[in-house]
């Protein structure tokens, strides 16, 4: 059951996604006066050294930050057709929410330097204002206690709760937050078969609980039926319930698998993943169809990168 470490995959390209989606749906959300409450069910350790063992381990930063820092000075280049010498794209600018995003992981490191990547918990606490709370739900015992230990270092005070326990059961006594404005991100690792049902189910009594919520689902798109089965429930959830959504995609390569000159079946790893948004802001469609392509062509591994994102409610 705690076998699995999110600072293996720490900084990789689904966390680029993630954050990149969360950052811009904090920025919009926090416009208000309002108090914000903010969850995190599923908040790991908080804060990863992309040079530490575990992230080294499995190299997948590369394919993540570290490509996308690589390739920030040479963004995209435009279509041909609207160059002015078709033979030579002119080069766009860097979508705002993507250069918010390195911005703000840039903002954790030494100029010139890479090697810490701030998880959810970080990235959402240095965002929020004096009268926002977070809470954060990690049951993994070890990351649990590197949470805590991180956490008491921003010196937060009563900001920020930690609570060693699980984020799908423990959100519910909490709902709806005392101002009645709330972000719920979930993004379990589903390591564990039944968390792509404990993820709709955990959403579905939310809505009945606090139906104007903003609720944030990140998703592994694998060839598993449970895995296809996510967007779609939650799709069909927010449509009974009236409700807004969008879904966001983002490949980086096939998952097809393929196999060395021995014979030997080589797994892909993770080719794609998605986020599934309930109540998003009116403005993410417009941010993200900008930025997603973008994210495509510079985190591609082969010719099969590409994004999607879909709207409905």
């Amino acid at each position: 059951m705690f076998s699995y470490r999110h600072a293996f995959h720490a900084g990789n390209h689904a966390d680029v996604l993630k954050h990149t989606v969360l950052i811009a749906i904090l920025r919009h959300l926090l416009q208000k006066d309002t108090a914000l409450t903010v969850f995190d069910t599923h908040a790991g350790a908080g804060l990863y050294r992309l040079d530490g063992d575990y992230a080294e381990t499995s190299g997948e930063a590369a394919g993540g930050i570290l490509q996308l820092l690589a390739s920030k000075d040479k963004p995209p280049a435009a279509p041909a057709k609207k160059a002015p010498d078709a033979s030579k794209p002119a080069a766009v600018a860097l979508a705002p929410i993507i250069q918010d995003y390195l911005d703000l992981v840039a903002s954790f490191n030494n100029k010139g330097s890479h090697k810490v990547y701030p998880g959810s918990p970080f990235i959402i606490q240095r965002l929020l204002g004096e009268r926002d709370k977070l809470k954060l739900f990690e049951i993994h015992p070890t990351d649990s206690k590197t949470l805590s230990a991180n956490i008491a270092q921003l010196q937060a005070g009563r900001q920020v709760a930690v609570l060693r326990e699980d984020g799908f059961e423990g959100l519910k006594k909490f709902l709806p937050p005392p101002a009645r404005r709330a972000l719920v991100l979930s993004d379990p690792s589903y390591e564990i078969k039944n968390d792509y049902a404990r993820v709709v189910a955990m959403v579905a009594d939310s809505l009945v609980r606090f139906s104007t919520g903003t609720y944030v689902v990140w998703y592994p798109i694998i060839p598993r039926p449970e895995a296809h089965d996510v967007p779609r429930k939650l799709k069909t959830l927010a449509n009974k319930a009236g409700k807004s959504w969008l879904n966001a995609t983002l490949t980086v390569k096939s998952s097809k698998l393929t196999s060395d000159e021995s014979g030997e079946v080589i797994r892909p790893g993770l080719p794609a993943s998605g986020m599934f948004v309930i109540n998003p802001p009116h403005t993410l469609k417009a941010a993200l169809q900008l930025a997603l392509p973008q994210l495509a062509s510079m985190l591609a591994q082969d010719q099969h990168a590409t994004s999607t994102v879909e709207s409905g409610g």
